[in-house]
């Protein structure tokens, strides 16, 4: 008995079941086989057509809402009235075979999220004075000292203090072979360690871990919230008062009671009602397949329009790993160093944290800031030791009246042409040194970009990043627009301006900067593994392992599950029509009719899977402006 109450807990599994036995009674029904006081396609009528009638009665009584189902709801209602007891469980049970679809496309777009949750351990080893304890993954504490073994998965976020191991992180980066780590490298919740043991310094409590971030994205995901969706149930009330004056005409001209019910079940919009849910609930779940997790069905509708992206630059189409090339101190080296690297180690910038692990790693010390605070856009002011130091863009440093040697901004430049970020730095009020960073090209930046602009998409770079240095990394990605020197507001307003102008932006960002451009964009696009909190949960979609060349990948099914929207609509209003016209003339019946209704039903759903199975790199050869 247990093992059968297990099984139906399982809403796939119960769903299955009740249609096996539905269609079972269907077929003794239609061939007579069972000699019984009743029908026995009230089997049917009643596992599959109850629910349906309780949801319209409910919506209609309690809400006031005519939607969809009222129409399946009349259609069912009528043949039972003309005792078609056939006709009527045919019809509820094409549109539990609907929903049956959609729920396991659902479980595929959710499948990768369960192996994450599922690969995140329960507890963790605290290391605390000498010793370790075993402690629930909820009780460790951002700053705790973590020990992980060989063969164990990492509890939480955290950075590599002590040891050097090898960590598959394909179930969230894609990886297909195990990253090397040492100190100082991040390492995230949920991932593989393969051999050495290592300690590690937590980030993040679990609630906040990479892998419950991406889970909690998933968990929003909602195929019911497009806007086409919405538009379906606002025609219903339309269609509810057509096809109750096509069976009146029906009914009037012919006198033939048989002919009108038969018009309200081949107009029961089934295909219509299942035309745009099951292609966005496919859709998510090839994505997700792709290490592409979306919020909202809505995000898939608008991306099908989108004619230009946007790029950040560092942790976008660059690596967002970068390290110190270069430096230029106006004082003494070693206090330069120390200064530097503790007024940056609050930092959540991947500039920042560069340049404290950079100094860190060479012995320097690090002193926790007396005071700290970001500017965004602009870069932070801290108080180290007793001194004012200020890190950042030429503009911080004008905006606190100091001024920068010609001398030594001329030193840079050679540095700003190789693709260089330069932090300069102020000490007690005078420019006291410069860092130059360089971070290197993702390999697929270039790529992606170019597969974009095959599919006529513009593509613009916004960085705060100085003008040689954007121009740089946008030739190298083979991106021809640079805006540089952006402030966030400055991104937010570029944005608002290509919108304005007609154009629909997609922004793909990481940092906490991006936050407001990816919200105000048509579509946001965040990356998932080295993106901020911020980001993540102001994007609409969010890259699990941080590749870009998955984005054509997106763009071209959006615009697959679009176009089939569009065909299944069209393709199950004609169906439809062409069967009430046929059933006004008795070329059907009740049961011809419920047939040739429920073929258009199952050829639309058909439809609408088949973008589960369509490949990366489909696009590439023309097959997203293909139908099934």
């Amino acid at each position: 008995m247990s093992a059968i109450a297990e099984f139906l807990k399982d809403d796939v599994k119960r769903s299955v079941l009740l249609l096996i036995v539905s269609a079972i009674s269907l077929v003794l029904s239609f061939f007579k086989v069972l000699d019984l006081p009743f029908d026995i396609a009230w089997v049917a009528i009643i596992l599959c057509g109850a629910p349906i009638l309780w949801d319209a009665a409910t919506g209609l009584i309690l809400r006031h809402d005519i939607k969809a189902d009222v129409l399946v709801a009349m259609a069912i209602i009528a043949a039972i009235c003309l005792q078609e007891w056939f006709a009527a469980g045919e019809v509820a049970l094409i549109m539990e075979i609907g929903g049956l679809l959609e729920d396991i496309s659902a479980a595929k777009a959710n499948k990768g999220i369960e192996k994450l949750i599922s690969m995140t351990p329960k507890t963790g080893r605290i290391v605390e004075g000498g010793s370790e304890r075993e402690v629930p993954v909820e009780e460790i504490a951002v700053g705790s000292i973590v020990r992980i073994r060989p063969g164990e998965s990492v509890p939480v976020d955290g950075i590599i203090v002590s040891g050097t191991t090898s960590i598959d992180q394909a179930v969230l980066t894609g990886e297909s072979v195990p990253v090397d780590k040492g100190a100082g490298d991040e390492v995230y919740s949920g991932t593989m360690n393969m051999t050495g043991a290592f300690d590690m310094r937590s980030t993040k409590a679990s609630g906040d871990s990479s892998m419950q971030r991406l889970a909690d994205l998933a968990a929003s995901v909602d195929a019911e919230k497009t806007s086409v969706v919405r538009i379906a149930d606002k025609w219903a009330t339309y269609l509810v008062a057509l096809v109750m004056v096509l069976a009146l005409v029906t009914y009037l001209v012919t006198s033939d009671i048989y002919r009108a019910v038969t018009v309200m079940i081949v107009f029961c919009p089934c295909a219509f009602i299942l035309a745009t849910p099951t292609a966005v609930v496919a859709a998510m779940g090839n994505l997700t397949k792709h290490g592409v997790l979306v919020r909202d069905g809505d995000s898939l509708e608008r991306m099908a329009s989108v004619d230009v992206f946007t790029f950040d630059k560092t942790g976008t189409i660059t690596e967002g790993n970068p390290s110190v090339a270069a430096e230029s101190a106006d004082m003494d080296e070693g206090r330069f160093r120390m200064l530097a690297a503790s007024a940056e180690s609050l930092s959540e910038h991947p500039l920042g944290r560069a340049i404290t692990d950079h100094y860190r790693s060479l012995g320097t010390e690090v002193v926790g800031p007396s005071e700290f605070s970001m500017t965004v856009g602009r870069g932070v002011r801290a108080v180290v030791d007793g001194s004012v130091v200020l890190m950042g863009n030429i503009e911080l440093l004008k905006e606190n009246g100091i001024d920068v040697p010609p001398s030594r901004m001329a030193s840079a430049e050679g540095l700003y042409g190789n693709g260089c970020t330069i932090i300069l730095v102020a000490v007690d009020g005078s420019y006291a040194g410069f860092i130059a960073l360089s971070d290197t090209m993702r390999p697929e930046s270039k790529e992606a970009v170019a597969e974009l602009g095959g599919m006529g998409i513009r593509t613009v770079l916004l960085t705060g990043d100085n003008s040689r240095a954007a121009e740089h990394m946008a030739a190298e990605a083979g991106i021809s627009e640079v805006v540089s020197g952006c402030t966030p507001e400055g991104k937010l307003a570029h944005i608002e301006t290509m919108q304005s102008g007609g154009s629909k932006v997609c922004m793909i960002g990481d940092g906490v900067n991006d936050a407001p451009s990816l919200r105000k964009a048509w579509v946001g696009i965040a990356m998932g593994g080295i993106g901020s909190d911020i980001a993540v949960e102001a994007a609409d979609m969010v890259l699990v392992g941080d590749r870009v060349d998955s984005v054509p990948h997106v763009v071209a099914l959006c615009r697959k599950m679009k176009t089939k929207i569009n065909v299944n609509i069209a393709f199950s209003l004609c169906w439809n029509f062409m069967a009430v016209c046929l059933a006004m003339f008795a070329v059907l019946g009740p049961v011809e009719g419920a047939i040739v209704h429920n073929v258009g039903s199952v050829a639309v759903v058909v439809n609408s899977v088949l973008l589960l199975v369509m490949g990366r790199r489909a696009h590439r050869s023309g097959a997203s402006s293909s139908d099934a």
